[in-house]
């Protein structure tokens, strides 16, 4: 028992040292997880041939993941995506397989095995490209969703690969390995059965997990969310995916294409969101755990032995499979940016690699050599990948930034007294508000979608980057009254700003921030009016609550202008602050106790509001809320007291 102690602190141990570190350097978690692995198992030896069976159990954690990735996905949504799903993903795989399968057949090996490695090969990582796409942000770009598309067909294209593994098998290593296939002692409902009966066991478990996900769920989860008891319900989630997981293995099939299978039917349901903060951080952990498995099950001896072969075979590997995904992506008419993303997020082998090269051999497809060989290709491809994306980010992305590889901006032909950059959900308000009071506006983006969605409105907007200095001018900057700056990307907002107080300074600014921290970078480069997102929709919206809460419309308003004053007064005092430790996001003593002054504050307002209740509004206080359940302004004022006193302290 202490020895399972001993391991799992290991395991936990490297991921808290390494993982952060590799944030921290710009390298990610999976690459993180990847050296951690390494570190703990070729290089230092803490952990050993347990790693094999960890990694089996780790492998769980894909399945999560596509489990939650198809309680995202609605069935419509899913339809909507059938002509990349199939078309992308389906030639993906063909176009792939036959090239692989060609190399590998070229190379010496017969027929069957090269056809298997072929198949086993065209599957890219599932977990590390979304985990990658997700923390970098790119998974609602063109070639994050068209990437999608493809992992998500390579998944189900696991289970014909799987029932068509056995049937090549050659003699030769039926032979040599007599029955050594029937080692394996995991159940099977089809094992025995006929083709025609496993086709129909195969029908069946599927239905269930359709019907049980329908019509099933709902009364299932109903009953247990009634006893208000977290952890049952927690526990009901695991047992549906691991019921679904044992069922698919049962019948043959790929346990993650049964969990995605089950997520997408229950997409619909309202227990969806409760089901995705159950199972995400049992996801993350096995994951982790997965990667690091990966790393930690390196065959260094053979690697070091066979070192230039397998570098080699590796290198070919990727330079292969992203050849084939730029050409289909140039084919699907991605962009330059989006053709090079694609590319390079599946150009490696995937986890499932791992399963179907031991399934292989246990077939008498593959030899005993030949798949550890081939294990280790897939465990370097996948150990590069984080680094691909890296080099993405860092060096072809700004290359085609500079030669201007997007679509040429639109000929400007309006000029008004405002410019709005940026036409989302903010920017969009923001315009009808000035248009229906009679303004002109001139409206930028840097996406086609969004300026296309406005001119189906018959609003006029102009594809083009609202931080290149030439657009600005030709969008009639030097003239204009003011611009309203409503951009997603932090940094290029931050940029813009700088820029144009420099060279405009007549010029009244608008900006959005993302946060506290935001704000303070704005205004420190001279922008006229800040506004952080989600400050004033959350302001409503407590008001609301106050007033669901027993306050009259009159007491709540009062209240809110109270807050928003007491707030505003001591905005400048906290950007002071930021300012005078340079600009840094990290809390000092001093910017701690503004922070608790002002909620201090904020009670003393309250407390003030309560005396200069006009009686008209007092009256009008519907069914105030029992004193037993919430806790009074002086009750709240003593605990910031005593919090200040602790941080004097």
């Amino acid at each position: 028992m202490t020895s399972y102690f001993i391991q799992a602190f290991i395991y936990l141990a490297a991921a808290v040292l390494l993982v952060p570190l590799a944030k921290r350097l710009g390298l990610g978690s999976v690459l993180g997880y990847l050296i951690a692995g390494v570190l703990i198992g070729p290089v230092l030896g803490l952990v050993g041939s347990e790693t094999t069976t960890i990694q089996h159990f780790a492998e769980f954690g894909v399945v999560m993941m596509l489990f939650l990735v198809g309680l995202e996905l609605q069935p419509k949504a899913l339809w909507g995506i059938r002509h990349r799903l199939f078309g992308l993903g389906g030639l993906q795989v063909v176009a792939t397989s036959a090239v692989l399968g060609y190399g590998a057949w070229w190379l010496g090996q017969p027929w069957q095995s090269a056809l298997a490695i072929g198949l086993i090969l065209s599957l890219s990582s599932t977990a590390i490209v979304l985990q990658t796409l997700n923390e970098k942000n790119l998974n609602k770009s063109e070639a994050g969703t068209s990437a999608f598309s493809v992992l998500l067909f390579q998944d189900i294209a696991v289970i014909p690969m799987l029932a068509l593994i056995p049937l090549l098998a050659l003699p030769e290593l039926q032979q040599l390995g007599g029955d050594s296939a029937a080692h394996s002692d995991d159940l099977s409902l089809v094992a025995q059965l006929p083709i025609w009966g496993k086709a129909l066991m195969v029908v069946a478990s599927v239905a269930v997990v359709v019907f049980g996900g329908h019509f099933l769920s709902r009364p299932l989860f109903s009953y247990v969310a009634a006893s208000h008891t977290r952890e049952i319900f927690t526990a009901t989630a695991l047992m549906l995916v691991v019921g679904i997981a044992a069922l698919m293995h049962l019948v043959g099939l790929s346990p993650a294409l049964g969990a995605f299978l089950a997520g997408v039917v229950l997409a619909s349901s309202e227990f969806r969101h409760e089901l995705e903060s159950d199972i995400e951080p049992f996801k993350g952990m096995l994951l982790g755990l997965f990667f690091i498995t990966v790393g930690a099950g390196v065959d260094f001896s053979l690697l070091w032995h066979k070192l230039l072969l397998i570098v080699a075979l590796t290198l070919v590997l990727m330079l292969l499979k992203g050849l084939l995904l730029g050409a289909l992506a140039l084919l699907f008419k991605l962009k330059p940016s989006d053709r090079w993303q694609f590319a390079l997020s599946l150009a490696q082998a995937g986890e499932f690699g791992f399963v179907l090269l031991t399934y292989a051999y246990s077939a008498h497809v593959l030899s005993s050599e030949l798949a550890q060989l081939l294990s280790l290709v897939v465990a370097l491809s996948m150990f590069l990948t984080p680094a691909l994306f890296i080099a993405l980010e860092k060096l072809i992305f700004p290359q085609l930034a500079k030669h201007g590889e997007q679509r040429q901006a639109d000929t400007i032909d309006k000029r008004g007294p405002v410019i709005v950059a940026g036409v989302g959900r903010f920017g969009q308000v923001v315009n009808r508000l000035l248009t229906s009071n009679g303004f002109d506006t001139v409206l930028l983006d840097h996406k086609v979608s969004q300026i296309e969605l406005m001119r189906r409105i018959n609003v006029k907007g102009y594809y083009g980057d609202a931080s290149r200095p030439d657009l600005l001018e030709t969008a009639g900057i030097a003239e204009a009254s003011l611009l309203v700056i409503a951009i997603d990307e932090q940094s290029q907002v931050l940029k813009l700003v700088r820029y144009v107080k420099r060279r405009y300074p007549n010029l009244k600014v608008i900006a959005r921030a993302f946060d506290r921290g935001h704000h303070y970078q704005l205004q420190d480069a001279g922008a006229d009016f800040v506004i952080t997102e989600t400050y004033y929709s959350a302001l409503e919206a407590g008001t609301q609550a106050l007033r669901m809460l027993g306050y009259s419309d009159a007491v709540a308003d009062q209240r809110k202008r109270a807050f928003n004053r007491t707030e505003a007064r001591f905005r400048e005092q906290l950007y002071l602050s930021w300012r005078d430790q340079g600009g840094k996001s990290a809390f000092t003593d001093h910017y701690r106790g503004l922070v608790i002054n002002l909620q201090e504050a904020l009670y003393h307002a309250m407390q003030e509001a309560d005396e200069q209740e006009t009686p008209a509004a007092a009256e009008t206080v519907r069914t105030p809320v029992p004193a037993s359940e919430y806790v009074s302004s002086k009750d709240l004022s003593a605990a910031v007291e005593e919090k200040n006193a602790a941080v004097q302290d």
